[in-house]
């Protein structure tokens, strides 16, 4: 028998209480664990844990990590989920969900911040790296321009349209605006598709053809169009260079 048992009646309520981080033995606390072997030890529950702070009735903060990992499947799809999702978790609630969702914008950013440091595209990897955070946790279709130089240098990237959930409205004179205003020589174009497969639809070729001739028109050449999905089992990478597949 639980001794703290005999303090409570039968039917009674018991009284509401969090598992704190505090509360676990020393040697299996998240903070201490990485601060004595270092973050790549712990596992994405215990670093989730840290970040949450405390758990909740029955459960400590690493195993309501633990159920975030097992209700969205992946770290990935866990980022890409609103805050408003991540809240409905047990153990969860508002203030915690955004303290998440702050935290993966934050590693989005500083991805996208290094990524500015590196400026020349010499392949269609380098242009997916370029524009891969920004865009992988969009749940809808949106359309980016990388303008570049003479010299492959990237100036910056544009955004063009954020469309619906299998489409996005591109115009030529919307594709090419912000390229003619920044004396662009080149852009390559670049979307995402959110149901994570990367494979070209007849309209991704379609427009990327129309695309190219109006560069042509204007002196600016198209280099490329990628395509961003995800990585799956069976696929190498998580897009598709037109060029590199020769439809471009």
């Amino acid at each position: 028998m639980n001794p703290d048992s005999s303090r409570f009646q039968v039917g009674e309520a018991r009284p509401e209480f969090r598992y704190m981080i505090r509360d676990m033995p020393v040697s299996d606390r998240p903070r201490e664990r990485l601060a004595r072997l270092g973050p790549d030890a712990l596992a994405d529950a215990e670093l989730i844990a840290i970040l949450l702070r405390t758990g909740t009735k029955g459960m400590s903060a690493v195993q309501v990590g633990q159920e975030l990992i097992k209700q969205f499947r992946t770290l990935d799809a866990l980022a890409r989920a609103s805050w408003e999702e991540i809240a409905k978790v047990k153990g969860v609630g508002q203030t915690k969900a955004i303290q998440l969702k702050a935290a993966f914008t934050l590693a989005r950013h500083l991805r996208e911040h290094t990524h500015e440091r590196q400026t020349i595209i010499t392949a269609p990897a380098d242009a997916a790296e370029l524009v891969r955070e920004e865009m992988r946790l969009l749940d809808r279709e949106s359309f980016r321009v990388i303008l570049l130089n003479t010299k492959n240098a990237w100036i910056k990237t544009c955004s063009v349209s954020l469309g619906s959930l299998n489409a996005s409205i591109v115009e030529p004179r919307e594709v090419f605006k912000d390229a003619i205003t920044a004396s662009a020589a080149g852009v390559i174009l670049a979307h995402n598709h959110p149901s994570g497969d990367p494979t070209p639809s007849s309209e991704d070729i379609a427009i990327t053809k129309r695309l190219v001739k109006a560069g042509e028109l204007l002196g600016i050449n198209v280099h490329d169009h990628i395509i961003l999905g995800r990585r799956t089992e069976g696929r190498d990478q998580d897009f598709v260079s037109l060029r590199e597949i020769g439809l471009l």
